[in-house]
């Protein structure tokens, strides 16, 4: 009731009508300043500026080249494994030898030169013509650089320019301690794969079959960047990324930063 007269009064007391008013205090027309400064930039980027959307999609690491299944072009029984898995070889170097029925000893040999990725023939083993013994991943020297391919869907990668930043996130790296990797799009595929050519190209029917569980997408490569500081070589999103190398055929998953594009669509009378 106190503070009520005391308003009562006040209202009723003539001798400060003719007091000017303060409107406001410095420190409020500094932060109207601010505030008029901030939704006009905001306007002004609403009309001018642009977005960059993202679009994810599996990813593998490998090499350029791909890989290629080793076949046997005989049927008999496998009596020597001469490759080792992860063994780097030559053109035309011996993989297995099979004894064929007539008794003759045959040798199954690499296409190409690289590295063996898998062996799915062992000793004993009787194998048909035409059987896959190896998976050899296309590398010649040791010092080839490591690539991603991404397989992104017909429509995303339709959206998708050259040279598109990419962050990688290694299924084999912790990414909340070390990061993701850095990349660049070095080429858009020009048509679909199919299942049986994503297991070709990858050297692995179990991925090929993976990849294309939602329809046929298209391959993506990805140059990785490098770095002189880290100990894999590569650019991280951390300072140093992991304490090891990496590996060709680790799984990832791609985040691919499209064209920019307007935030907003005006609508004018």
């Amino acid at each position: 009731m106190q503070f009520r007269q005391q308003a009562l009064d006040r209202l009723r007391s003539p001798e400060e009508l003719d007091l000017p008013v303060r409107l406001a205090r410095p420190q409020g027309r500094l932060a109207l300043a601010v505030t008029v400064l901030a939704m006009t930039a905001a306007s002004v980027w609403a009309v001018t500026g642009t977005v960059a959307p993202t679009v994810g999609a599996p990813a593998v690491l490998t090499h350029a080249q791909g890989s290629y299944v080793l076949q046997s072009p005989v049927a008999g029984q496998v009596t020597a494994v001469l490759a080792k898995e992860g063994e780097r070889l030559p053109e035309n170097a011996p993989v297995l030898e099979v004894r064929t029925a007539q008794g003759d000893t045959a040798v199954v040999r690499t296409v190409a030169a690289g590295r063996v990725t898998a062996l799915a023939a062992t000793i004993g083993a009787i194998i048909p013509t035409g059987a896959n013994v190896a998976a050899v991943e296309k590398v010649a020297h040791a010092g080839d650089p490591l690539y991603a391919t991404v397989y992104v869907s017909a429509a995303g990668a339709a959206a998708i320019p050259a040279g598109a930043a990419v962050d990688l996130t290694v299924q084999s790296v912790a990414a909340q301690r070390y990061g993701v990797l850095r990349g660049h799009v070095r080429t858009v595929g020009r048509s679909a794969q199919t299942r049986q050519r994503i297991a070709a190209y990858l050297g692995d029917a179990q991925l090929g079959e993976q990849f294309s569980q939602k329809g046929r997408p298209v391959a993506v490569l990805v140059g990785l960047d490098r770095s002189s500081a880290t100990r894999s070589g590569l650019k991280w999103s951390s300072p140093e990324g992991p304490p090891y190398a990496l590996d060709s055929m680790t799984l990832a998953t791609a985040s691919v930063r499209l064209a920019g594009q307007r935030p907003l669509d005006w609508l004018l009378p």
